[in-house]
């Protein structure tokens, strides 16, 4: 598989709701970070919108399934459109994401520059960290219930 069609596959598998599927394209020592700040260093530095590892990310994936979970529910619908896809290097994916959400009878427009750090596995990669750094970052954000 291409870099091009993992990143495709990936957001199809946001898109469908198929987000087991979607953790599974994750190694054990991933991370997943949107900054606060336009140009954010690190992570640790200051706060951030989401910082998490891999346990995080399981523990977001349940919580969204939870029948519990009345302010995640309905799951927004989404639509990924991933594009201007360049290598930086061999494992290296700079892209970008423009992603439409519709939950609750309400429609949010969510750009933002993504930088994947991939690894190889067979025929594959695995995401090993993965950066979004959504254009209105610093604006009020007014709840993020979506994986970008």
């Amino acid at each position: 598989m291409s870099v091009e069609q993992f990143l495709y596959h990936e957001a199809r598998l946001l898109d469908e709701q198929r987000l087991e599927e979607w953790l599974a394209l994750f190694t054990e020592d991933a991370t997943y970070w949107v900054p606060l700040e336009q140009g954010q260093k690190d992570p640790m530095a200051t706060s951030s919108i989401i910082y998490d590892d891999r346990t995080l990310l399981e523990l977001r994936v349940r919580q969204a399934r939870h029948p519990r979970a009345h302010s995640r529910l309905p799951l927004a619908r989404t639509v990924h459109q991933v594009g201007n896809i360049t290598m930086v290097d061999d494992l290296t994916v700079h892209s970008n994401l423009v992603l439409v959400e519709y939950r609750q009878e309400k429609q949010r427009t969510w750009g933002a520059l993504v930088e994947h750090h991939l690894r190889r596995e067979g025929d594959s990669y695995r995401i090993a960290h993965k950066r979004i750094d959504l254009v209105n970052s610093e604006a009020e954000l007014d709840g993020i219930a979506i994986l970008f």
